[in-house]
């Protein structure tokens, strides 16, 4: 039973007077459970308990850690479909796509889980000490990984499951030894309730101590701006818009003692077609590319956005299916009204420029809230005088940029904003010549895929979710995957300690 409380440690909390409702965006109706919104005074006792608990949780064993990951996953998916039935009340998303992300979100869970049962992830590393060393005696110097205190994370709007309340930013700080005051997303209140009930349910069943997770309700930035500046928080993660994103990371920035943000922002995600890609399989590529556009009703950070090829017959026809095929493709609610809105207002202003030309667009009828899928096109140096041209249009929108020749390509590539993906659609004899492009591309992204979609991110210890700005607020991290985990630690180095007071993993 949804009961729109906040949720500090294990005990449920309502204090503040001003509520508000999920949105059905399919029957384009508010949801009927209100929630309440966190006060002051919430989000201060939710921090100061995650701080107390820190001081246990920092230096519990890994086993027991991996015990919790584990019970957290095992308690999501005990919510059954009350779980499925809320989410899709919340996104208009199809029950099978919310079934998929759960799948990801305990298998995240599980993944951590192991990767902490035992210490090697802490990345020990011995220096002895050489007593006898000229000119002077080196010491014994010995280094790990430590948590690096309670985290903040905020809960995605597109994915409220994987990006969310226990998704990979919550689950990899656990696994860290953090302690998570999580800010649950407006527009999927309902799922992070239950989600948060499931987490706090896996604490008690294995012993951990109180105020090692919190969930809070806001409808606004006030509950994140004062999570943010709280001086018990030491780090945040976000999952969102540029906007939002940077308003964070300048907010933490201000702060008397400024913390790190991990923020994933806006991503346009290029893919770049050779002459001989078109050539060879250009209708393939657009079938394959439609489906890619419109997935999800283009709500992933990943979804291709722009299509980059040098003029020529193959590239017209290429377009031309392209358009066809995405707007054959039954339209789809997207997440909420406002969303719906924005993607409206933006992919009309990119249509209003002089340069774009539309090539096609969703003709049949619309109910509340879906999106008209459309592909646009333009010339390569009209991109290149056009920063608007660059802005991230969220939804089943992408433009097709055609360059004259590949010097122009790789200068449309090179103006680029840093992205999260790039990907290449290229054939053999077109290796031998791509150096240049590839160290282009490398250059602007985190992740390169070679004939495939951007659309997907595998959970694994060598992925790369991030980029150069504002793809990420810090390229030098990745969201997904084992090697998250690194955002919430920090190395700490003993020096001559006696190996009494060492930690084991440093005293082999």
């Amino acid at each position: 039973m949804i009961t729109g409380k906040n949720l500090i440690g294990y005990t449920e909390s309502a204090n503040g007077s001003k509520q508000y409702n999920t949105f059905d965006p399919v029957k384009n109706q508010e949801n009927t459970a209100p929630y309440t919104e966190a006060t002051a005074q919430e989000v201060d006792q939710a921090v100061t308990m995650a701080q107390q608990a820190f001081e246990a949780y920092r230096s519990m064993a890994g086993e027991k850690r991996a015990a919790f990951l584990r019970a957290i996953a095992d308690q999501i998916m005990a919510l059954g479909d009350t779980l499925v039935t809320t989410y899709c009340s919340e996104t208009g998303l199809p029950a099978g796509r919310a079934q998929g992300e759960r799948g990801r979100t305990v298998g995240q869970l599980r993944m951590f889980a192991d990767l902490v049962e035992n210490d090697a992830w802490r990345n020990p590393t011995i220096d002895t000490a050489i007593p006898d060393r000229q000119p002077m005696s080196k010491p014994d110097i010995r280094q790990l990984l430590i948590p690096i205190g309670p985290v903040a994370v905020f809960g995605a709007s597109n994915f409220p499951l994987a990006y969310s309340t226990a998704g990979g930013d919550t689950a990899s700080a656990l696994a860290a030894g953090c302690p998570v005051v999580v800010k649950s997303h407006p527009m999927h209140a309902g799922t992070g309730e239950l989600v948060g009930r499931a987490i706090a349910k896996a604490a008690k069943e294995t012993g951990m101590p109180e105020g090692v997770f919190s969930n809070l309700n806001s409808s606004g930035i006030e509950v994140g701006q004062q999570l943010v500046q709280h001086p018990g928080i030491k780090a945040v993660g976000f999952t969102g818009s540029i906007r939002g994103g940077r308003a964070l990371y300048d907010l933490a920035a201000s702060r008397p003692e400024p913390i790190p943000v991990f923020a994933e922002m806006g991503s346009i995600n290029p893919v770049i077609i050779t002459e001989n890609a078109l050539a060879a399989r250009g209708s393939e590529i657009a079938t394959t590319y439609a489906g890619s556009i419109t997935l999800g009703t283009g709500q992933f950070c990943t979804n291709p956005g722009l299509i980059i090829a040098t003029e020529g017959p193959d590239l017209d026809g290429f377009i031309q299916e392209l358009g066809q095929k995405t707007a054959a493709i039954q339209a789809q609610s997207m997440l909420h009204p406002n969303i719906h809105t924005a993607y409206s207002r933006n992919a009309s202003e990119v249509m209003e420029e002089q340069a774009t030309q539309l090539v096609a667009a969703y003709q049949g009828d619309l109910h509340a809230n879906q999106a008209r899928a459309t592909v646009v096109t333009v010339s390569g140096a009209d991109f290149l005088a056009n920063k608007s041209l660059h802005r991230e249009v969220f939804g089943p929108f992408s433009m097709v940029v055609r360059c004259a020749d590949q010097p122009e390509l790789l200068k449309v590539i090179g103006s680029l904003e840093g992205q999260l993906t790039g990907t290449i659609m290229a054939e053999e004899a077109d290796y031998s010549s791509m150096g240049s492009l590839v160290e282009t591309l490398q250059n602007r992204v985190g992740r390169i895929i070679f004939n495939g979609v951007p659309t997907g991110v595998e959970v694994c210890d060598a992925m790369t979710h991030g980029g150069p700005y504002p793809a990420s607020s810090d390229s030098r991290f990745t969201a997904v995957g084992n090697q998250s985990i690194k955002r919430w630690v920090r190395p700490f180095s003993y020096q001559n300690f006696p190996e009494a007071l060492l930690p084991d993993i440093l005293n082999p």
